[in-house]
């Protein structure tokens, strides 16, 4: 397995913050929820709270850390010791997206910015498997990595005040689906009946870091269907475990 040149950094006096190359990349991200595991189970002298991002993991203790540069070491040293699956099975998400003009608002736009016609961008955007990064910004807001270089398109210079639930976007390089009715700056492309967050569930939200998404395009009259199965309770997400 890749060992990474990670650096170690004091985040305040509650916290470590610990980085991997400034990379989107998914073996810098199994490396990262590989060791996350370990730091997980392990027996701290003190609580602490573990989060990650694309090429980081932040370590919040409880108290104050009496010896930051001893914990660094402690750190260092699991870092090197833990030992990352050698088989590692993931689940492929399948979310229906309707692409359809009523709810692709940004479509036009994006054909004259990166002169491809709707159908192509369509075409693009759901033909490749995007992979989940982290879960953040929003409860349920997927950070997906994997979009096709064609499509890479700035954020808009003045965000909505309003993007509706379950709107498919672009911003950057990344694509992802808006959770809830939020702001926002990305491009809209079209909008998914599923819901990616219920704080209901006993897990509140479906995908996890390291799992994969597929959008698939749906029509107008699909949506509705599912929409209707989705208030109802009885929508399952197609899904499927694959090999990462």
């Amino acid at each position: 397995m890749k060992r990474f040149n990670l650096t170690y950094k004091p985040f305040g006096d509650h916290s470590i913050l610990i980085e991997w190359p400034s990379n989107i990349d998914e073996n810098i991200l199994y490396d990262i929820l590989s060791f996350k595991k370990i730091l997980k189970n392990h027996t701290f002298k003190q609580k602490v709270y573990v989060k990650h991002a694309y090429n980081s993991i932040l370590i919040s203790y409880s108290l104050t850390i009496d010896n930051i540069y001893n914990e660094i070491l402690l750190l260092k040293q699991l870092y090197l010791s833990h030992k990352e699956d050698s088989k590692r099975e993931v689940i492929l998400w399948k979310i229906p997206v309707c692409y359809d003009e009523k709810y692709g608002i940004d479509l036009d736009e994006i054909t004259k910015h990166k002169s491809l016609s709707k159908s192509r961008i369509i075409a693009l955007h759901s033909k490749n498997i995007y992979t989940v990064y982290f879960i953040g910004f929003l409860p349920g807001f997927l950070y997906l990595g994997g979009l096709n270089k064609k499509l890479k398109a700035p954020r808009k210079s003045i965000p909505r005040l309003h993007i509706k639930k379950g709107a498919v976007a672009i911003g950057g390089n990344q694509t992802g689906v808006y959770p809830s009715n939020s702001p926002g700056g990305w491009n809209i492309i079209g909008n998914t009946p599923i819901n990616f967050f219920n704080s209901n569930s006993n897990i509140p939200c479906f995908a996890k870091a390291g799992d994969k998404i597929q959008f698939i395009p749906i029509s107008v009259e699909v949506y509705e269907d599912i929409l209707i199965q989705v208030k109802q309770g009885t929508y399952q997400i197609e899904s499927e475990v694959i090999h990462a």
